[in-house]
């Protein structure tokens, strides 16, 4: 049982390290996010540590994901920070919210014994991939500030309007207008490296095929910044724009922090749990399904078993001091591009994580933000290729207009904003097509044929009536009701003003009835 995952350790090992990458600014960057507005330290940095390492290590140990990575999300910033300003007036605001996570987690579990993991599966596909290339095209877009050294705005941060009061294209303008040199330098430089890795020449050699891209990354990244601070201190890069862990024994104790349980009483706790839960598992469905997409292997996680996972995860990270955690596309995306092959991955990214704060800080404080902006850059280039695009216009305009109004939606929004408009607009095209295709005509040339099929509605009454009105005179209608399961009344009406009316133009009407006993009942109205 346990031989897949050992035979595939030369792949998962390097994988993992991409994900600890590109995961640990985006931590510490949601939990910084969560604080309210106008307050800098209710959220400890370190919970957004603790939530990732939660993710990692108890969510890919239970979840049937092989692929998807969880822990604090972009998507749950919002959430968070409104309910710490409802707790704020009590007892132990960031204790009582804790307690919120534990409780969410508890519903979670038994969302997936309900099986309620459902409910992702009625998300079309073209949403899903709308989602995917919307992710792709916002990694690069709000990444780029980070890679030329812009870093006001926090890491992870995926809605349009930002915290800093700017959105995704002033802060771009901004950026260029105010970039730093040194980081520019070492953004660029990790670019060139990233592209020269997925040369055909660079994958054949063994350096090429050992060390993942991302990792030579962050080291040259490092050596640069450490270069320019002995050699050039113009080019220098202040604490800014490098990664910063807690380093004091002081802060990392005070980062533990437990659940208020006097506060289980408090209805809005209650509310607080039931409002995470909800957004929490929306996410994680949307995530699972965006991930089993990319999939080389086309695996299909059990969505139950991933609420159940999460469930767990989010009892584990609320009772410890952590944020809420759910499947994030973003390290998912980049577990899959750095050829993860099992759940390993997501969970030595976890064990990483955890190392990484408790043993060497001062080492993971020298990384510039600008070599994790561009390994996020360049997994949001391999989420956007032109072939999607492509490939859905091909489809035709009912899989087209929806992926676009997804991507457009999620780009000038958040998430699951733009999810639920680009469903929206999926669901129209779905019953778009369904009319159409429930009010057939054919003719030859005065012999006209209508076939209704299956469940004719009142809904479909205007396309009837458009079809009827322009039959010409001296016709034949035959109408054909034997494959329709239901005709609505008012159908049934229209046909019938048509009979009444058809003498005066010399139209003769032949009717075939359902064998059905309702429709034929209906039908001897007729």
């Amino acid at each position: 049982m346990y031989s897949k995952y050992f035979k595939n350790l030369h792949k998962d090992i390097p994988s993992s390290i991409v994900v600890f990458l590109v995961a640990l600014p985006l931590c510490l960057g949601i939990a910084q996010a969560s604080n309210p507005q106008g307050v800098s330290d209710l959220v400890p940095l370190m919970a957004g540590i603790i939530a990732g390492v939660a993710g990692g290590i108890v969510v890919g140990l239970v979840s049937g994901s092989q692929l998807s990575v969880s822990g604090p999300a972009a998507g749950l910033t919002a959430v968070v920070g409104a309910s710490l300003v409802t707790l704020q007036s009590g007892a132990n605001p960031y204790a009582s919210f804790l307690l919120a996570v534990v409780i969410a987690g508890a519903i979670q579990l038994l969302m997936g014994l309900l099986k309620l993991g459902v409910l992702g599966d009625y998300v079309p596909n073209a949403v899903i991939k709308g989602m995917l290339a919307a992710i792709g095209i916002i990694l690069i877009m709000k990444q780029f500030p980070h890679l030329i050294g812009r870093d006001k705005d926090f890491e992870g941060d995926e809605s349009f309007f930002q915290v800093d009061n700017e959105n995704t294209f002033s802060e771009i303008l901004i950026a260029m207008q105010n970039f730093t040199p040194g980081c520019a330098i070492i953004g660029i430089t990790c670019i060139i490296i990233l592209l020269l890795w997925e040369t055909k020449w660079m994958k054949q050699t063994k350096i090429g095929q050992l060390m993942p891209a991302a990792l030579i990354v962050v080291v040259v990244g490092s050596l640069i910044a450490d270069y320019f601070e002995s050699i050039y201190p113009s080019l220098s890069l202040s604490t800014e724009h490098l990664v910063h862990l807690p380093t004091s024994q002081a802060e990392l104790n005070n980062a533990i922090t437990f659940p208020f349980f006097e506060a289980i009483s408090n209805y809005q706790i209650w509310i607080i749990a039931l409002k995470l839960a909800i957004v929490a598992s929306l996410e994680t469905l949307l995530g699972i399904e965006a991930v089993d997409k990319l999939d080389p292997q086309r695996r299909i996680s059990p969505p139950n078993r991933e609420l159940i996972a999460q469930g767990a995860g989010n009892i584990v990270s609320g009772f410890f001091g952590g944020l809420p955690v759910t499947s994030v596309i973003v390290r998912s995306s980049a577990n899959v591009t750095a050829n993860a092959q099992t759940k390993v991955s997501t969970i030595l990214h976890g064990l990483m994580l955890l190392f990484a704060v408790m043993l060497f800080p001062n080492v993971i404080n020298k990384i510039p933000l600008s070599s994790l902006a561009a390994i996020l850059i360049y997994t949001g280039y391999k989420l956007t290729k032109l072939n999607m695009f492509k490939e859905f216009y091909k489809k035709g305009w009912d899989q087209f207009v929806p992926f676009i109004v997804t991507i457009i939606a999620i780009l000038l929004s958040d998430l699951l904003i733009g999810i639920m408009i680009g469903i929206g607009v999926g669901l129209f095209y779905m019953i778009r097509s369904n009319f159409r295709s429930s009010v057939l005509i054919v003719n030859d040339k005065h012999h006209y044929l209508i076939r209704l099929r299956k469940d004719v509605s009142f809904l479909n009454k205007p396309i009837l009536k458009h079809r009827l009105s322009n039959i010409p005179e001296n016709s034949i209608l035959f109408i054909d009701a034997t494959r329709a399961d239901f005709i609505d009344k008012d159908i049934i009406d229209e046909i019938n003003n048509f009979m009444l009316a058809a003498p005066a133009k010399n139209i003769k009407v032949e009717i075939k009835k359902s064998i059905h006993k309702p429709l034929h009942s209906l039908f001897n109205q007729l």
